[in-house]
């Protein structure tokens, strides 16, 4: 990091994406004490302060020259809307004008509130069953960008009459492959975890990912955060027309690379197994015997997620009944399989409707569509 100079040419250094070793960086560069840094991080972070000149505890020589230097500088919010099931939907707009999408969900019981965050505007993977790669890829978000959705749910989410926390848990699991974002969304959770900003717990920050076996390694190495494996099928035939990453990166791949991560945790963490029943695709008992002997010597929980309908999907969601099989087949054979509760799809909230209004800048959904209306002629 070099030393911002106050002149018109140099644009201002965003604090907002800044770990705690880059803020201590960057107070020593301006000839500042370290312990600013945790002074600063806690005003933006845990008050919602973005203006220098209200961050009171220091000297207003010093929120001078941070003015001239620096910024805070928040993704701003497109679109904010709320669900009959208290579920909270922000579209929020990146630099360049791209959006995103963010989802805050209570628990039925009001003691956990997840927030979904997304690590990259559209998704390159082009999974078959997710709205949200039909629309394409555009590009990365910054550390500041994802980090910048905390923010907002966190200071702008609502409060609470009995000082609780807006935001619980955190999963990387909005729009994007996070292991394709490595760098900022390592930076991002690391200001998740850190008491100078949210303080979450490790347990309480996931990262979900479709499989990018070499970055669980990577990820293994730097972070111990909570992990996720969009895996949706309990053979590689099957996962192949599901996840196309799977011809990469095979079943058998991913769970030693599980094997691997948890190894490096060192503690009694479990995987969590993200399924995705489609009706006669994925749910019948077949399939729920393979998934079982599959992941016998994976310690784990299975969340199973009802298919979520989107036009042009060829996908249907399966019966309530079906679901209620399903599970039970896999309690038989001794797995901790809850259902994941459709949560605001009044307002196109839910897992797998990700694309809401975002804009299709890539033209793949209308290109999709448009095929699907050529086939069926």
């Amino acid at each position: 990091m070099t030393q911002p100079t106050a002149t018109t040419d140099t644009p201002l250094l965003n604090l907002l994406g800044l770990s705690h070793e880059e803020m201590v960086q960057f107070f020593d560069e301006l000839g500042e004490k370290a312990f600013r840094a945790a002074q600063v991080m806690k005003w933006i972070h845990q008050e919602g302060v973005i203006d220098f000149a209200a961050m009171t505890n220091i000297s207003k020589a010093l929120r001078d020259k941070l003015a001239r230097v620096a910024e805070v500088r928040v993704p701003s919010i497109a679109y904010q809307g709320e669900s009959k099931d208290g579920t909270r939907k922000w579209v929020v707009e990146t630099e360049g004008g791209s959006l995103i999408e963010t989802v805050l969900i209570p628990a039925e019981n009001g003691n956990r509130r997840t927030l979904c965050v997304s690590s990259q505007v559209g998704c390159s993977l082009d999974c078959s069953f997710c709205s949200t790669g039909k629309q394409g890829f555009a590009r990365n978000l910054t550390s500041a960008e994802i980090i910048g959705q905390v923010w907002i749910a966190t200071h702008t989410g609502g409060a609470y009459a009995d000082g609780r926390k807006p935001v619980t848990n955190v999963v990387m699991m909005g729009m994007g492959e996070p292991l394709m974002n490595f760098d900022p969304v390592v930076a991002a959770m690391k200001l998740m975890l850190d008491d100078n900003a949210y303080g979450l717990s490790k347990r309480r920050v996931t990262l979900s990912t479709s499989g990018v076996v070499p970055m669980i390694d990577r990820l293994g190495d730097v972070l111990d955060v909570s992990l996720a494996i969009s895996l949706h099928a309990p053979t590689d035939e099957l996962r192949n027309t599901l996840v196309p990453l799977n011809r990469k990166y095979n079943i058998e791949k991913l769970l030693d690379a599980c094997h691997r991560y948890l190894k490096k945790c060192g503690d009694t963490r479990m995987i969590t197994i993200e399924y995705t029943l489609m009706s006669g695709i994925n749910d019948q008992r077949e399939h729920a015997e393979q998934l079982a002997e599959l992941l016998r010597n994976i310690p784990c929980k299975i969340n199973l997620i009802p298919f979520n309908p989107f036009p042009g999907s060829g996908y249907t969601k399966p019966s309530r009944n079906q679901v209620m099989r399903f599970q039970q087949w896999l309690f038989e054979k001794g797995y901790s399989a809850p259902v994941r509760m459709t949560r605001g799809d009044d307002i196109d909230a839910a897992c797998g409707q990700l694309v809401g209004r975002v804009k299709d800048r890539t033209r793949r959904q209308a290109r999709y569509i448009q095929t699907l209306s050529i086939d069926a002629d």
